[in-house]
Parts: C-alpha cells; sequence; structure tokens
C-alpha cells in the first residue's frame, strides 16, 4: 500500500513514504514534495518496499529542482535500487 504525506516546517518539507514507488505512484510521491513551498526537501523513503525506475526518475528530477538542499533516506530496497543505478554516490543519498 502506497502512501506519501507531507509536513511544512518554514521552508523546509519532509515527505514520508511507504509502501510500493513505481510508475503508477513516482508522480505523486513527488507532487507531494512540490505541493509545498519550500527551499529544502527531506524525502524520507525508509518504509518503502520496492523502488522502480520511475521512482528514480522522479528523485533525480527532484535532486535538479533543489540543488544542494534535498536529503533522501532509502530504505534497503531503495539503497540497492540506487547503487545498481549508479546512483549510489549522490551527495543527497543519506546511509541507512
Amino acid at each position: 500500500m502506497f502512501s506519501a504525506s507531507a509536513e511544512l516546517a518554514g521552508d523546509h518539507v519532509h515527505v514520508t513514504v511507504t509502501g510500493e514507488v513505481d510508475m503508477a505512484t513516482a508522480d505523486t510521491m513527488m507532487q507531494t514534495a512540490l505541493r509545498e513551498p519550500a527551499r529544502q526537501v527531506t524525502l524520507d523513503l525508509r518504509a518503502v518496499t520496492f523502488f522502480d525506475s520511475a521512482a528514480i526518475h522522479a528523485v533525480v528530477q527532484l535532486a535538479r529542482r533543489f540543488p544542494g538542499a534535498l536529503t533522501v533516506f532509502p530504505s534497503r530496497q531503495v539503497s540497492r535500487v540506487l547503487e545498481i543505478s549508479g546512483l549510489g554516490g549522490q551527495d543527497w543519498l543519506r546511509p541507512t
């Protein structure tokens, strides 16, 4: 079951995502992050169980939109997918 919720604190939005992020839900994840006017975004993906290429694209788009101001906390599955895709060393990715 997918869910994405956002909490705004000043100019920082914290987005918590659970479940599967795929081509059916990746845009919702991204739009949840963009819904609030923020300068800094934290994307908490620690409860994500599946992450596909559409999800990767959404995170890369957020990284482009918020250069130096995106933080991603991945689940083990998300970390593995990002490593395989060559994105494991990005500065926005935090170890779990």
